[in-house]
């Protein structure tokens, strides 16, 4: 299972607050692929002749967005670390569970790796053969591989946030995160 810029994030998100918030935002994700999923598998012979002009173009978009978000959480890293070693006080605001649900929900509904990953499944044709039961033990299958990949992210950021905690650390997390999340984007077009 690769790690892409939402697991990333996800690892990250951990690592600052805790395993019931990371916990609850790996099922966002688990839910929107589960979401794509289910659509693949009802629509995807429809919707293959409209996606298939749309996947060049995608995947640069893709690019911009997953460069911006790298970008943007190194910038709010770097300024959070500065601001800690100028009042000594963080106050970060937390994160609830219902939040970090909702939030990586919508981040994966609308990342475009993930859409560009449904959308060559619909084109392969893969998700779409079978009857109704193949169909839906193929969603099924889904949502459960990738919740129990995510929550291992999550377990692994909890475990990184007990050994990072420091100003420091969460600087050098952040910005190993950013780096990724570039690296990723770089490599879809590659």
């Amino acid at each position: 299972m690769p790690v892409g810029p939402v697991g990333t994030y996800l690892v990250a998100l951990t690592a600052r607050s805790s395993w019931r918030v990371g916990a609850c935002a790996a099922l966002g994700i688990a839910s929107a692929d589960g979401s794509y999923a289910l659509v693949a598998a009802v629509a995807g012979s429809a919707l293959a002749p409209v996606l298939e002009p749309i996947v060049v173009p995608l995947r640069w978009a893709s690019v911009v967005v997953l460069l911006a978000l790298a970008v943007s959480t190194a910038i709010r890293a770097v300024r959070r670390y500065r601001a800690q070693r100028l009042t000594g006080i963080t106050q970060e605001l937390p994160v609830n569970p219902l939040t970090a649900y909702a939030g990586l929900l919508g981040m994966t509904l609308l990342s475009p790796m993930t859409v560009i990953y449904f959308a060559a499944l619909v084109l392969g044709g893969g998700s779409g053969d079978g009857g109704p039961v193949e169909r839906a033990v193929f969603v099924i299958a889904a949502f459960v591989a990738s919740a129990s990949w995510q929550l291992l992210l999550a377990g692994g950021g909890a475990l990184l946030g007990r050994a990072l905690t420091g100003h420091l650390g969460r600087l050098l997390t952040a910005l190993g995160s950013s780096v990724v999340i570039a690296v990723l984007a770089v490599r879809l077009v590659a």
